[in-house]
């Protein structure tokens, strides 16, 4: 029996020529008691769905029913929990929670409040916390008191719009195991809007991908029992069989052909030595230990006395090879990567490139940050031509335009170099972020997060442009991220840190996937799984708190075997 309808349902906003049309044609059914998730690229009217299913959008054509009945606005029987939290600032976590039981159940006593508050607070594991304000929580428990609110209102449906994007990757895959926990003993039909697969596989009965014309794509049975464990996931034919299957699908629609290539670099000499043209860009260089990390370590002053962050951290990198960095929030991967850019101050041990220290800022370390920090009133072009003039000093200005059109045009942007960055979607930015870090022609790729902002749909498509980019160039490459797919699907070594403070490499994995790589590849690889649980053992092994095993003090030891 289905308990949520949309028949015939298309949705526009604006009129007449200047209408855009967000949803067309839309047929669904929800089951009672069914986890549905909607799946799709940022843009393709997830949102939008699921805002004609809560009441706040009414559709420009067809009907939205609810039990049979037609909506027409918001309802207690329908709860949402939004990707922003929505709370009062003022009100503690109890507060928050007992506004929504006081608005739904004004005929309860105030014991009666209480306690059903109280019993939900501590469903999302909360208890601990009742009595703090928004500002006092992180964002993993200001999600939950949403989550918390929501279920206080008994709604028979759920509606959940991206509820956990905005959270780092340990705390999404903990609080989805929360929701799938409580949905259990719950039974209540939920809808969950997301772009992550990995999620939708763990806690849907069904899954509809969106396609970017608005229309309602593939549906995808998850046959799967429940409760589903994240990591034993990783080795059940089941799964990955599905996962190939939605992520192929998605890719295909949603990921559009990369541009013709039209243009080939200049002969241009760049500052730091580098050769003309691309293909002999590395020449010249040492190729043994290009990038050293030895015994580097990271202290912080605070009125406690002083904090270790990083220590004993060290690393060898060959000429063209290309490093993934993973880790827990918190374990030190961005401050290694900014001493390694010389953004911050190496507290003891030595960083060397090509042989020579590293000592400042210099555009022979190129960095792409999670955010690109573009100027938003400069052009496409113009953004990526920042710097170029320092690092071609001896170029002509047609030479140095020829450098920055190209790179613009391996990342799809062929069309866009005259937009101003302040009209570009977050992906377009990064795509311009990345083609200003390989015009500069570096010695060394840094990256920090770059994907991190984007919705993991987007990801999958710019991880490939940085792959096709790299492939041409081979720069030597650290990237630092969260997500063990993406730093699988880079990398030629995973290195993984032991958690904060005083981290410092526990493992490192070396990945033997042929290049080049393309996300589809990986997944039909026989190898790609078990590269992807060397990892997930780790991570999981450091979510519970695991600490690195004592080691011998290398200068000790050093001295024992002098004497």
């Amino acid at each position: 029996m289905s308990i949520l309808d949309l028949k015939n349902v298309s949705k526009s906003f604006g009129e007449g020529l200047h209408a855009t049309r967000v949803l067309k044609d839309i047929d669904l059914s929800v089951a009672e008691g069914e986890f549905l998730v909607l799946l799709g690229f940022s843009g393709t009217g997830k949102t939008t769905l699921i805002n004609l299913l809560a009441g706040l959008e009414m559709p420009t054509k067809g009907e939205v029913l609810c039990k049979g009945k037609p909506v027409t606005g918001p309802g207690p029987e329908r709860g949402v929990i939004f990707q922003n939290y929505s709370l009062m600032p003022w009100l503690t976590v109890h507060g928050n929670v007992m506004l929504a039981v006081d608005t739904i159940f004004p005929g309860l006593s105030k014991a009666e409040k209480t306690a059903k508050a109280d019993k939900y607070i501590q469903m999302v594991g909360l208890s601990h916390a009742t009595s703090r304000r928004p500002a006092e929580l992180s964002g993993g428990m200001r999600q939950r008191v949403n989550v918390a609110r929501a279920l206080a209102m008994n709604p028979e449906v759920l509606l959940l719009d991206e509820p956990l994007s905005a959270l780092d990757a340990l705390t999404r895959a903990n609080l989805g195991d929360e929701i799938e926990a409580i949905w259990n003993e719950e039974k209540q039909t939920c809808v969950l809007i997301t772009n992550d697969v990995d999620e939708a596989i763990l806690l849907a009965d069904r899954i509809i991908a969106l396609n970017p014309d608005g229309t309602l794509g593939e549906e995808f049975i998850v046959d799967m029992a429940r409760p589903r464990d994240r990591s034993a996931m990783n080795n059940d034919e089941t799964f990955k069989a599905l996962r190939a299957r939605v992520t192929t699908y998605l890719m295909d629609v949603g990921i559009e052909a990369k541009a013709e290539e039209t243009r080939t670099l200049p002969s241009v000499e760049a500052i730091h030595n580098l050769p003309k043209a691309v293909t002999e860009a590395q020449k010249g260089m040492i190729d043994d230990r290009f990038l050293s990390f030895d015994n580097l370590h990271k202290v912080y002053p605070t009125p406690k006395g002083p904090l270790t962050v990083v220590e004993d951290f060290n690393l060898k990198l060959d000429r063209g090879e290309f490093v993934s960095l993973i880790g827990h929030s918190g374990c030190g991967k961005s401050t290694v990567l900014t001493m390694t850019a010389g953004l911050n101050d190496i507290s003891e041990g030595v960083i060397k490139l090509d042989g020579y220290e590293v000592r400042g800022a210099d555009p022979e370390r190129a960095v792409v940050f999670q955010s690109p920090n573009l100027f938003p009133w400069l052009s496409a072009r113009e953004n990526c031509a920042i710097g170029v003039d320092k690092v071609y000093p001896r170029a002509s200005q047609a030479e140095k335009q020829d450098v920055v059109e190209y790179y613009l045009e391996r990342v799809g942007l062929a069309d866009a170099m005259d937009r101003p960055a302040h009209s570009m979607s977050n992906g377009m930015k990064q795509r311009v972020g990345i083609a200003r870090a390989f015009a500069l022609s570096p010695k060394l790729l840094l990256l920090d997060e770059p994907f991190g902002m984007l919705d993991s749909l987007t990801r999958w498509e710019l991880q490939e442009v940085l792959m096709e980019v790299w492939s041409r160039t081979k720069v030597t490459a650290v990237c630092v991220t969260h997500d063990v797919d993406e730093a699988i699907l880079l990398a030629d070594r995973v290195v993984m840190m032991t958690n904060g403070p005083r981290a410092t490499i526990g493992k490192i994995t070396n990945v033997d996937l042929p290049r080049p790589r393309t996300r589809k590849a990986l997944l039909e690889h026989p190898d790609y799984y078990h590269y992807r649980q060397e990892v997930l053992d780790f991570l999981e092994e450091y979510e519970h708190g695991a600490k690195p095993k004592p080691k011998p003090d290398a200068r000790a030891s050093a001295k024992i075997a002098a004497e």
